[in-house]
């Protein structure tokens, strides 16, 4: 038997609210973490463009915290027009003027336009929409699953 404040916590508005977002911001965090970790261990081409679609994925992963009720082709087809945007504007010194503010904001914005980040945008965001489509189908089938019969 569950205890009672949990019992109690498990049905609360807050926690219906929360327990949706769990699962996409800890894909967020690991996301962020393989992203930093590839920048760091790695050189040249594995580093730049692992970095780029790890960027894109964790944006993925972060428009599902947001709004955990996004479809799939809808969160897909945003994350790609966000990531392609981002990179457009690097053709405006706007990013570059706020990558100059802080580190962070570098890893937010990048520097500089460059061609083939847009396809590894792509692979990223199709990296996302995999974990995402395979995270569907798991539910689906445990809410279709019977479960324990009571007799």
């Amino acid at each position: 038997m569950a205890p009672p404040l949990f019992t109690q916590l498990r049905g609360s508005a807050l926690v219906r609210a929360l327990t949706p977002r769990l699962l996409p911001a800890l894909g967020v965090a690991l996301t962020i973490a393989a992203g930093l970790s590839a920048r760091a261990y790695l050189s040249g081409f594995w580093a730049k463009y692992l970095g780029v679609a790890l960027w894109s994925t964790c944006l993925y992963a972060g428009l599902l915290a947001l709004r955990p009720r996004l479809s799939l082709t809808r969160a897909t087809a945003l994350c790609l027009l966000l990531s392609w945007l981002v990179e457009l504007a690097q053709l405006t010194p706007g990013p570059a003027y706020l990558s100059a503010q802080h580190p962070l904001l570098r890893l937010l914005f990048g520097t500089t336009f460059s061609l083939a980040d847009l396809p590894a945008y792509v692979l990223g965001t199709l990296l996302g929409a995999a974990v995402h489509a395979g995270l569907l189908r798991r539910r689906r089938r445990r809410d279709m699953s019977p479960g324990p019969r009571a007799f």
